[in-house]
């Protein structure tokens, strides 16, 4: 349909090689859109970029640390210089330290902000600039819902900065919205395809059941499941569409912000 066609426009991706930034790029290569693929992993983005190019897509990998700004600057100097504007921005890639809260060192807290926050932000500074100058863009950034409730499990960084990134995002819509540009966020629960997930539920033979208790849908998220959700709010079919912090955590939140995800264990031990 006409209305969640992308040709002829530009998107910046992060973390590509692999998970749900690889899927979000494939969703835009679908719908018609040429990419600029970030990823520290160059192999994996550079087969991303194959793959996707073989759709008739122009599709430039850049391989880089994301919390480098100049490496950012870079990306973005070769936006201009290669397509002359940019349409589209999907912040994905970011890493978190976990650990009990109480031995959290600043240092990992620094590290966890300037991962999923800073380096963010400046992604998004730097594509609006560009956006609203034309009067148009569509950016979103992946949250997540331990930025709404607490998951627990020694998680409280990422929980912290999460919610941070939720605010950004309420924060850029309000400011950007009457120029054209909007803002929106995705808040995943449990969704494979990185293996940092699976190997964590390797070491915790509970964890998996934990996990799924608290997912009405019954199943673990998968990198696809984003494909629909970001082609729409890249489209004009979403042109109305800012500010919104959308969950895709498979009924997660709706069950009282993951209540019952520790009851297996609970029963366990009660048993």
């Amino acid at each position: 349909m006409k209305m969640f066609d992308l040709t002829g426009r530009v998107a910046v991706v992060t973390g590509t090689a692999q998970g749900m930034g690889r899927a979000m790029a494939t969703a835009f290569a679908e719908a018609g859109a040429d990419l600029v693929l970030l990823d520290r992993n160059a192999a994996g983005n550079d087969a991303t970029a194959h793959t996707l190019s073989q759709m008739g897509r122009k599709v430039i990998p850049i391989a880089g640390d994301i919390t480098q700004f100049d490496y950012i600057d870079k990306v973005f100097e070769t936006v201009d210089r290669e397509f002359g504007h940019v349409d589209i921005l999907g912040n994905v890639a970011g890493e978190a330290k976990a650990g009990p809260a109480e031995d959290m060192t600043i240092a990992d807290i620094q590290t966890t902000f300037h991962n999923l926050v800073i380096s963010r932000f400046y992604c998004c500074q730097l594509a609006g600039r560009r956006m609203l100058k034309q009067g148009k863009g569509s950016i979103m950034s992946i949250g997540s819902i331990a930025g709404v409730t607490s998951l627990g499990r020694t998680q409280a960084i990422y929980g912290m900065a999460m919610a941070s990134v939720i605010h950004m995002t309420k924060e850029l819509s309000t400011e950007w919205a009457g120029r054209g540009v909007r803002v929106n966020a995705i808040l995943p629960a449990q969704t494979l395809g990185s293996g940092g997930l699976e190997k964590r539920m390797e070491n915790d033979p509970y964890l998996r059941d934990s996990f799924l208790h608290g997912l009405p849908r019954g199943r673990f998220g998968q990198p696809d499941d984003i494909k629909g959700l970001a082609v729409w709010l890249a489209s004009d079919s979403a042109d109305w569409i800012t500010g919104v912090i959308v969950p895709m955590d498979g009924g997660n939140l709706a069950k009282n912000g993951g209540g019952g995800l520790l009851a297996p264990i609970i029963e366990k031990y009660v048993k």
